[in-house]
C-alpha cells in the first residue's frame, strides 16, 4: 500500500475536530486519522488531508488558528513498515 498524503498533527482532540469542520466547509477533502508514533506528542489524533490541498490548508490553519497544533507533515507510505513522515513548514 503506497500512500502520501499531508496530516495536521494537534494536541487536543477539540481543535483536531475543529480543523477537520473547517475544511470540510471550505470543500476540502479531510477525515480523521490516528496520529503516526513518529509525531509522539499530541492527543493521538490528527486531520489527514490530500497533499494537492496544501496551499487552502495552510491558510485555513491561519484563519483559524489553533494554538493546540504540532504542526504539519507529509505521510508517504502509510500502512508499511518503512512509512515517513517529513515536516511541512507553515509557511
Amino acid at each position: 500500500m503506497n500512500q502520501s498524503f499531508g496530516i495536521a498533527a494537534f494536541r487536543s482532540r477539540t481543535q483536531v475536530l475543529r480543523m477537520e469542520d473547517a475544511l470540510r466547509r471550505a470543500g476540502l477533502s479531510a477525515g480523521i486519522v490516528s496520529t503516526p508514533r513518529e509525531v509522539a506528542l499530541g492527543c493521538g489524533l490528527s486531520v489527514r488531508f490530500a497533499l494537492a490541498d496544501l496551499p487552502q490548508v495552510l491558510l485555513i490553519s491561519r484563519q483559524i488558528n489553533p494554538i493546540a497544533l504540532i504542526g504539519f507533515y507529509r505521510v508517504d507510505d502509510y500502512g508499511t513498515r518503512r512509512m515517513r513522515l517529513t515536516p511541512i513548514p507553515r509557511q
